[in-house]
């Protein structure tokens, strides 16, 4: 039996990290916690390149310009919405989640999903590097193992590299 799966190596890879500016006092450590991920695994700073967006919702549109770019070999999307009174953050959630799988299959780069759906500040503080670990680490490292993944499974496949 043979098992095809990516490893955790970045060299020579480079990767494109969306952040939205909506909720920094979140973002700011989803983002340390994804750069830091990346660049411990051998990515170099300067394949990294951030790209900010307004909140959440503007995430698959950035998404799917940086994969049509062809630059990168992944994209980590980091952004936080937190419900208030009102169901806006269910349709914000569904659409950025929709949009994200939608841009990662049609476009086939990975993206590593950063975005919490918290049900208050106290749940996404937890998630953005206290006692839930840091999410945008966690979308970092799927998005280099997806990464590498592809190439492997490209190679097993016959298939040339796109």
């Amino acid at each position: 039996m043979r098992t095809i799966e990516g490893s955790f190596i970045g060299s020579g890879l480079r990767f494109a990290i969306i952040a939205s500016r909506f909720n920094d006092l979140i973002i700011s450590r989803l983002l340390d916690g994804a750069v830091d991920v990346l660049t411990r695994h051998d990515v170099k700073q300067q394949d990294i390149e951030v790209y900010r967006v307004p909140g959440a919702w503007e995430l698959p549109l950035i998404a799917k310009e940086i994969a049509l770019s062809g630059r990168y070999d992944g994209i980590v999307a980091i952004g936080a919405v937190i419900r208030g009174d009102t169901p806006h953050a269910d349709y914000i959630c569904a659409e950025v989640s929709k949009g994200l799988a939608s841009v990662s299959l049609e476009q086939r780069v990975p993206i590593g999903f950063g975005v919490l759906t918290c049900l208050n500040l106290e749940q996404a503080l937890i998630r953005a590097g206290s006692k839930s670990g840091n999410k945008g680490a966690d979308a970092a490292i799927a998005a280099l193992e997806m990464a590498n993944l592809l190439t492997a499974a490209r190679r097993s496949l016959g298939m040339e590299e796109n």
